[in-house]
C-alpha cells in the first residue's frame, strides 16, 4: 500500500492519496487493531522500510535510542488515536441522542393533538375555484366549547352537575384568510341565534340527528361534534370551510398563560360581573378601568362575560378584542420566528386544542399558523352578523337576513372586510381553468326543474318568476326545462344536482349555471335532490340575465360591530356592573 493512504480498523485498508485530500493519516488509525505483523503493535507508516523490518524481526520496539524514541512516538500516536476515537463515539451518541429526542418530542406533540372528522353532514358546498395564481381562500371555524367533561373544566367553568350534559358551542368564529393572504376577517354568530341545523351524524357515526328548522346554533356541538357545527355554517353561508379548531375552558386558560396575558380594556369604570337580582350568575370578572392584561381564569371570565357588556353581541365583540390582542401579542413576541416561543406555543397548543383530522399534526398546525404571520393588524377585521330579537323568544336572536347575506356573499367572493388594501386587490381575479372531469350532456337532453325561491320574510315571492326563467332556459336549448308549482325561500340562486350523479351531474349543473350567467359557486351537490333543479333566489327577482350583486371592500352593513386589529377600543360597562376599583 502507498504511504498516502488512510488506515482503517482491523485489516489495514487505505484510501489512495489521502493526504492530498486534506486528511490526516494519523487520525484514522485503529490504535489497537491487529497489524500486518500480527503482534498487536502499530506500524509507523513514516518509518524507513529497514526500521520496520527490524521491528518485525524483533517482535517489539527495538533496543537502541532510536528504537525507544520510535516507541514513544508510537505510544503518543496510539493515545492520540484513542482520545479521538472516544471523542468521535461521544459526538455520535450525542447527535443520535439529540435526533432521537427530537423525534420523540415531535411524536409527543403529535400525540397531544385530538382530532375529528371535518364535516358532520353534507352541505353540498364546494371549495372556491382558485384565482389566476392558483390560490384559494382559507376558512377555519373556531369553536369555544363549554364542555365539563373533565375535572379541570368543571373547576374552571363550574356546574359539576352539567358534567354529563352535551357540550354547547358558546363561541363560534369563522376565520377567513384571503386567497392572497393579505387580509383576514373573523365573523361571529352569537350563541343563542336561531338557525336551521342540517342532518348530522354523531362523531362515532352511530347516531343520526335529523335536520331542525329553529334551534340555537350553539346546540350543533352536541348534535354531532364540531363537524356538525361546521356543516351548519356551510349550509348557512354557502362558504366552504377547510378546518375547525375547538378550545375548551382549560385550553383558553393555558393559551392565555403561554403568551403571558392578553391586553383588554373597559370603560368608563372598572367591571365587576357579579350576580344580581335581575340576572343571577355572572362570570366573576373584576378589572379596573382602562387596559389590563388577562390570563389564567381571568381570561376565561373575560370571554364568558355577557351581562356587564350588555348582550350576546357585545360579548362577541369582547371576544374579538381578546383575539386581536392575542394576535398582536404573538407578533410582538416574534412567535413565528423565535424557536423558543414556537416550542412553548407548540407544547401548549397541541394540548389545548382539538382540530379536524386533516390538520391533526404538528406540521399541519405549524403550516396553518404560518398562513397568518403576514396579515397586518390593520387588515384584520372582526365582525358580528347583525341579529334581531326572535319573535318566539325575546332571549334568543335571529339573523338579519339582508345583512347576513351581504356578508356571506363577501366571504364567498373573497371580498375584503376592510378598505386598507390596494384597490387593485379588491377586483375579482380570473380563475384558473381546470380540466373538467366530465363533459356536460346536450342541453336538450337535460330535464331541469325551476323553482321560485324569491320569497322571504321581508317580501313576497316575485309572481311568475319560475315560469319566466323556464322560458329563458328553453330559449337557450334546455327544452325539457319545467317550472315547479311549489315555491321555496332562498336568499341565493343555486343549481343543485343529486350527489350520487357525481362528476357527470356536476358538469350538467354547471352547463345550466353557465347558460344563465351564474357563478360556479352556485352549483351544489345535494344528497336528497331528485334531479337537476334550479332554485331562483331572492338575489334574482327580475331580468333575463343573472347579475351578481356587486360588493365593495369594507362595505360592512350597520350593526356588525366592526373592530379592526389595530383598534385600541374599550368595552363599555353597563350599570350595575360598574366598579370604582376600590370595594
Amino acid at each position: 500500500m502507498g504511504q498516502n493512504s488512510v488506515r482503517g480498523e482491523g485489516t489495514r485498508k487505505r484510501v489512495p492519496r489521502a493526504r492530498e485530500l486534506g486528511w490526516d493519516d494519523d487520525l484514522y488509525g485503529a490504535g489497537e487493531a491487529t497489524g500486518a505483523g500480527g503482534d498487536g503493535s502499530e506500524e509507523d507508516a513514516d518509518a524507513p522500510a529497514s526500521g520496520r523490518a527490524s521491528r518485525r524481526r524483533g517482535g517489539g520496539a527495538g533496543t537502541g535510542p532510536s528504537g525507544r524514541a520510535a516507541a514513544r512516538r508510537r505510544a503518543k500516536k496510539t493515545g492520540k488515536r484513542k482520545v479521538l476515537r472516544w471523542v468521535a463515539i461521544t459526538l455520535s451518541v450525542l447527535i443520535l441522542g439529540t435526533a432521537g429526542a427530537g423525534f420523540l418530542y415531535y411524536k409527543h406533540l403529535n400525540d397531544n393533538i385530538r382530532g375529528g372528522s371535518r364535516a358532520g353532514g353534507d352541505s353540498g358546498v364546494k371549495k372556491a375555484a382558485p384565482n389566476a395564481l392558483g390560490d384559494t381562500p382559507l376558512n377555519i371555524l373556531l369553536i369555544g366549547s363549554d364542555s365539563r367533561a373533565d375535572a379541570k373544566n368543571v373547576a374552571l367553568g363550574g356546574g359539576k352537575d352539567l358534567r354529563d350534559n352535551k357540550p354547547l358551542a358558546d363561541v363560534q368564529m369563522l376565520l377567513h384568510l384571503s386567497a392572497d393572504r393579505k387580509n383576514a376577517s373573523v365573523t361571529s354568530i352569537p350563541r343563542d341565534t336561531i338557525v336551521p341545523i342540517p342532518e348530522c351524524k354523531s362523531e362515532d357515526g352511530k347516531e343520526t340527528f335529523p335536520a331542525t328548522a329553529n334551534q340555537p346554533i350553539n346546540e350543533t356541538l352536541g348534535r354531532g361534534g364540531p363537524g356538525c357545527t361546521l356543516t351548519t355554517w356551510e349550509t348557512l353561508t354557502g362558504v366552504y370551510i377547510d378546518h375547525w379548531i375547538v378550545v375548551d375552558f382549560a385550553g383558553v386558560v393555558a393559551m392565555a398563560d403561554e403568551v403571558g396575558g392578553v391586553p383588554v380594556c373597559v370603560k368608563p369604570t372598572g367591571v365587576s360581573d357579579h350576580p344580581t337580582r335581575a340576572q343571577p350568575g355572572g362570570s366573576g370578572l373584576k378589572l379596573p378601568a382602562g387596559t389590563s392584561e388577562v390570563k389564567g381564569k381571568q381570561a376565561l371570565q373575560w370571554l364568558r362575560t355577557r351581562h356587564a357588556f350588555g348582550s350576546d353581541q357585545m360579548r362577541a365583540k369582547a371576544q374579538h378584542m381578546y383575539m386581536n390582542g392575542m394576535v398582536e401579542k404573538l407578533q410582538k413576541q416574534n412567535a413565528w420566528t423565535d424557536t423558543g416561543r414556537l416550542m412553548g406555543l407548540a407544547e401548549t397548543a397541541t394540548s389545548a386544542l382539538q382540530v379536524s383530522d386533516e390538520i391533526k399534526s404538528v406540521k399541519g398546525l405549524f403550516d396553518l399558523s404560518m398562513q397568518l404571520k403576514n396579515v397586518k393588524l390593520d387588515r384584520l377585521t372582526t365582525v358580528n352578523i347583525p341579529t334581531a330579537e326572535w319573535s318566539q323568544d325575546k332571549n334568543k336572536n335571529v339573523l338579519v337576513k339582508s345583512s347576513a347575506e351581504k356578508m356571506f356573499a363577501m366571504l364567498r367572493d373573497d371580498v375584503a372586510f376592510d378598505k386598507n388594501g390596494n384597490p387593485a386587490d379588491a377586483k375579482p381575479k380570473a380563475t384558473a381553468s381546470a380540466k373538467p372531469k366530465a363533459t356536460a350532456e346536450a342541453p336538450g337532453s337535460l330535464a331541469v326543474t325551476v323553482v321560485n325561491g324569491t320569497g322571504s320574510d321581508e317580501e313576497p315571492a316575485a309572481e311568475g318568476r319560475a315560469g319566466a326563467v323556464t322560458e329563458i332556459l328553453r330559449g337557450k336549448g334546455f327544452t325539457q326545462a319545467e317550472s315547479s308549482k311549489e315555491g321555496a325561500s332562498r336568499k341565493d340562486t343555486v343549481v343543485t344536482y343529486p350527489k350520487a350523479d357525481g362528476d357527470q351531474g356536476k358538469a350538467n349543473a354547471q352547463s345550466v349555471a353557465k347558460a344563465l350567467g351564474l357563478p360556479d359557486s352556485a352549483v351544489r351537490a345535494d344528497a336528497k335532490a331528485q334531479g337537476l333543479t334550479l332554485t331562483v333566489g331572492a338575489d334574482w327577482r327580475e331580468g333575463a340575465v343573472y347579475k351578481k350583486p356587486a360588493a365593495e371592500a369594507g362595505d360592512i352593513p350597520d350593526g356588525a360591530e366592526v373592530l379592526r386589529g389595530d383598534d385600541k377600543g374599550c368595552m363599555y360597562i353597563y350599570p350595575p356592573y360598574q366598579w370604582d376599583g376600590k370595594s
